[in-house]
């Protein structure tokens, strides 16, 4: 498939990632963020990093290999197993269910995930229902897998009586959850300012605006600050002037329109 042009959302599409997003609707759906590009981006980052050890340690250099189709099918290598005599038809659901999941709310979804035997109790618990932690035909992840279609409807109808922030704050530390946000509310949210994740570009042509800043910190290089890709021939004149032309020289191509005015 060498001549094949490979894109983010065609490896998507191409190795079962959409059929998955979009299992719960019945159609598939793309994954938004360019998630297959930018782990093969970290997969090579990784790569070029232990090669570059391997060198140190060895005085030896080595060729790197990775591919977009190799990255999708590492970030679902959970799921990308089968048993030896396995139907080619068998899902790997990695939701134990349904239990865990994003269920909805009075207002808004929430997201609980309460495999093991802890959480499933603390679960049972804070929502006001102690007999299904005590009931022994739903005492293991896989019975309740199986019963699923049992206990789903009895866990939302609890989840019902309140909103996903109230449940959020309920169940705290107990059972690992969070209410369903949107990028947006990420700007204010008090944890990213806490990291130091936003951050104020000034770009000359677009203005001012607030992106990401600094998702990986180092403590000896902690390099720039973010800033934004430069316009067409913003250095020109830097760049030009660094390897030997003049003020009048450059000015000439600027005339000529070689470069940007």
């Amino acid at each position: 498939m060498s001549n094949k042009a490979g894109y983010d959302q065609v490896l998507q599409c191409f190795t079962g990632i959409c059929t998955f997003q979009g299992a719960s609707q019945g159609k598939p759906e793309i994954v938004l963020g360019s998630v297959v590009d930018f782990y093969a981006a970290s997969l090579l980052a990784y790569g070029t990093s232990a090669a570059l050890f391997h060198r140190e340690r060895t005085g030896e250099g080595q060729y790197v290999g990775l591919s977009l189709l190799g990255a999708a099918l590492a970030m679902q290598s959970g799921r990308f197993i089968r048993a030896e005599g396995e139907d080619s038809g068998v899902s790997r659901d990695l939701r134990s269910g349904g239990i865990t999941g994003i269920h909805p709310t009075s207002e808004g979804e929430l997201y609980i995930s309460a495999n093991t035997a802890h959480f499933w109790r603390s679960l049972c618990a804070l929502t006001g229902l102690p007999d299904l932690a005590d009931n022994p035909k739903y005492d293991t992840v896989r019975k309740r897998a199986k019963c699923a279609s049992e206990i789903v409807p009895v866990i939302r109808e609890a989840l019902r009586s309140r909103t996903a922030l109230e449940w959020e704050k309920i169940l705290g530390e107990d059972v690992p959850c969070c209410a369903v946000r949107s990028i947006e509310e990420m700007f204010d949210h008090p944890q990213v300012a806490a990291q130091g994740l936003v951050g104020r570009v000034v770009h000359p042509r677009v203005g001012s605006y607030v992106g990401v800043r600094k998702p990986l910190k180092f403590s000896a290089a902690p390099g720039p600050e973010p800033f934004g890709a430069p316009a067409l021939g913003q250095h020109a004149d830097k760049i030009l002037s660094g390897i030997g032309y003049s003020v009048a020289e450059i000015g000439k191509l600027r005339e000529l329109e070689v470069i940007p005015p």
